[in-house]
């Protein structure tokens, strides 16, 4: 249950987050947008590290660079969501988005990137990201 409450929390801010940043970038630009929300996450995500007290950092350098990378990947996601939000509007940006990222995750799984154990995705996956295509096509039209 917790698990599923944090998921609905992190999508409802995401999405949150992306209507912000849409706003910002009328203000300053789409990129300027994405430094000033990287950069604020920064601040809120440090000062709660003070908070939390929370001080392992020893296993650091045993993280491999790539996925070190992994907030760099956030620029791209903030501009590509804002840029979407501006042209298609948020319901369809946010439904293409959990689109890919379903997508993504199926790629993952049943490749075993990132060191993850292969999934075997069945006919019930694919009917579900067929579902969820069709409703994009429904609320586009």
């Amino acid at each position: 249950m917790r698990g599923i409450l944090f998921a609905f929390l992190g999508g409802a801010f995401i999405t949150l987050q992306g209507v912000a940043n849409a706003r910002i970038s009328q203000d300053i630009g789409t990129w300027q947008a994405a430094a000033v929300t990287q950069f604020t996450g920064f601040v809120a995500a440090f000062l709660i590290l003070m908070v939390v007290r929370e001080k392992n950092w020893q296993g650091l350098n045993k993280v491999k660079p790539l996925y070190l990378a992994g907030g760099a990947f956030a620029a791209v996601i903030i501009f590509s969501n804002v840029t979407a939000i501006q042209h298609v509007g948020v319901t369809l940006t946010v439904s293409t988005v959990m689109i890919s990222q379903l997508c993504m995750t199926f790629l993952i799984d049943t490749k075993g990137w990132f060191g993850l154990l292969k999934q075997k995705m069945l006919l019930p996956q694919f009917i579900g990201i067929a579902m969820m295509i069709a409703g994009v096509v429904i609320i586009k039209f």
